[in-house]
Order: structure tokens, then sequence, then C-alpha cells
């Protein structure tokens, strides 16, 4: 049995909608709104759902028509028994009454999950904050209006009260929020590479900047990945600007790269610079296809890049306008020390 509220998630389905409804709406949950397939299908089997008409739709494998609209009764909070309060340090960048701006090291989950259920940033959270956290997502926790994958540094920006978590999550929806990050990328997207001009979605705009636009789906074989696709999935920006090249100044052989989010989609990042050929260092899923060659480095130096244990990929800022106050605020975090120890040897 799943508790409803009264509040309604109105959805309308993609052109090409899959075959399945959990599967067709968890395509279209809006950023910002933390509802799972799996958490749609009970829903869905619970009588949630109803069509533009105020029909129940309970089968899972109810086929939605192109741009159908369905109504979610969205689910009532739950006390959130899946984490316990931990006294884990935090790098605090920024706090007041109503958020907190943290600088999230790169082998901390944000959320705990199955094989990660302790230590992570939610964890750390509910003993910093207390009792000051309100539900978002159908559960009494941090009120994380995004997320930064495991491997992934920087900045991330957690709700307090429910007014900012509303007030964050529309910033999100509308695109409004500046997200720069800086990634370590083998070779370098130029306009100037006749290869790059023929791949889908790639278009390129002034000031040398690489615009990919694409959809973006869980990958049909692989559930840990994502992949780009051409009609399914959920649109996804993202704009590359070349920052250095390392490497023989004629054939550079990486660079460092500052990636601005329009929108944010799991993965996004990672999967676009793989989709152009110009996949991140050290990515263990999206990595494969391309290594960067370390005969020319020295033995620790060649040693250090080969074995990196995680994507070169950091949130560097994040920009909004708080909530309350109506204050436009940016945050920076350094690049960790390990992407810069990758920056200096390709330097060297």
């Amino acid at each position: 049995m799943v508790d409803l509220s009264d509040d309604i998630l109105v959805l309308t389905v993609t052109e090409t909608p899959p075959p399945r409804l959990d599967k067709a709406l968890a395509e279209v949950v809006p950023e910002g709104v933390v509802l799972s397939r799996s958490r749609l299908g009970k829903l869905i089997e619970v009588g949630a759902v109803r069509d533009g008409d105020g029909r129940v739709i309970d089968a899972l494998k109810f086929k939605a028509s192109a741009f159908q609209v369905f109504h979610v009764q969205m689910p009532a909070p739950e006390n959130y028994e899946a984490a316990a309060p931990e006294n884990i340090p935090l790098d605090i960048v920024y706090e007041d009454d109503h958020l907190i701006v943290v600088n999230k090291a790169a082998d901390m989950v944000v959320h705990p999950a199955p094989g990660s259920p302790n230590g992570t940033l939610v964890n750390a959270l509910l003993h910093h904050c207390g009792d000051n956290l309100q539900g978002v997502g159908g559960e009494k926790r941090p009120g994380i209006v995004h997320r930064i994958d495991k491997g992934t540094s920087g900045i991330l920006v957690v709700a307090k009260t429910d007014a900012a978590l509303n007030g964050l999550a529309a910033q999100f929806a509308d695109h409004s929020i500046d997200r720069r990050y800086q990634a370590i990328a083998i070779g370098v997207p130029s306009k100037s590479d006749p290869r790059l001009a023929g791949i889908s979605g790639v278009g390129f705009e002034d000031g040398g900047v690489v615009r990919i636009a694409t959809n973006i789906a869980r990958h049909k074989t692989d559930r840990k990945r994502m992949a780009v696709t051409a009609h399914s999935g959920r649109h996804a920006i993202t704009r590359v600007v070349v920052v250095e090249r390392f490497g023989d100044p004629d054939r550079p052989n990486a660079s460092l790269v500052e990636c601005r989010l329009e929108t944010g989609r799991t993965h996004q990042i990672r999967v676009h610079m793989s989709h152009i050929g110009h996949g991140l260092v050290g990515d263990p899923i999206y990595g494969r296809r391309r290594k960067l060659a370390t005969s020319g480095y020295l033995p620790d130096d060649a040693v250090f890049i080969d074995s990196f244990p995680r994507q070169c990929l950091h949130a560097k800022s994040l920009g909004f306008i708080h909530p309350e106050t109506q204050e436009f605020m940016q945050f920076e975090a350094k690049m960790p020390a390990d992407m810069q120890r990758i920056r200096e040897i390709l330097l060297s």
C-alpha cells in the first residue's frame, strides 16, 4: 500500500514513449522532482495515475499515445529510515537558515542506495543539520534538488526548508541555474575537426563553444549506463569550451574543458563527451573506447594516469537566486588535488 498526498504531478509523455507506462512517465519527470521508475510503477499499480480524461490507469504495460497527458497523485512523505545521522566531516562553502552549499568529495555518494547504505552526503547532512531538513520526493530527507556522481567532486546545494526546496527546484526546472564543470578530456573538441561537425546533435557557437544537444536515456542493455538516443529519453544540452590544450601543440592529446549545463540529466557530461569522441580521463564507464596514451610520461606519472580511479570531472561553480532573499549567489570550489596532479603531468 502506498500512502498518497493531495499533490498532483501532470506529465506529458514524448512523441515515441516506451511501451511500459512506468518507463514512459519516468522519462518526463521534471528536473527537481525525485520520482523513480520503480516508485512510479507502484503508484500505477495502486491506481494513483489517471489519464487526461480522469480514467485510472493501473496497468504497467499500458501503451501511452504520443504526447498523452497523465495525472500522478504523488506519494505522501514517509519517515526516512534508510539513513541515519553520521558525524562525517563536510567541506561547507556556505550555510544559512534556508540552504547549505557543500563541496562534495569525489569518493562520497550523495544518497544512500544498495551497496552504499551509509557514509553518504545525506548521512552527513542529517547529523549536521538535525531537524532543520525538510521532506522531498515522498520521504523526509534532505532537500537535495540535484546530485553529483560519486566519482565527481564539487559544489552542490541542499535546501533546509520547504520554501527553499521549491524555489531551487523551480530554477533547476527552468534551467536558470548556472552550472559549470571542469573536466580533463582525451583529445581536444574543436570546430576545426571535420569529424566533430558530422556528429548528430553537435553545433558551434561564438567563442569556440561546442554545443551538444541530444536525448539521453537509459542504455538498452546495460542498466548502469546512459546513452544518446534518437527519440526516447530526455533532452539534454551541454556547452563545452576548451580552456587548455596538453601535449604537442600541433597534435594535443588532451584538454582541460569547461562544461556548462543547460539541463542536468544523469551522467550528462560524461555521456555527451563520450558521444563526441572526447571521453573523460579516468571515466570507468564511458571512457573505455579511447584511452589517453601515457608512453611519453615518467613511469610514476604514467601509472598515476592509467590507474586514476574516477572520471576527471569537478563541479566548479554553481550560481542561483536565493529562494528567500532573491539575491543572486555564486559559489566556486577549486580543482581537487588529484585532478590538479593530472593537469600538471599533462603540462610537463
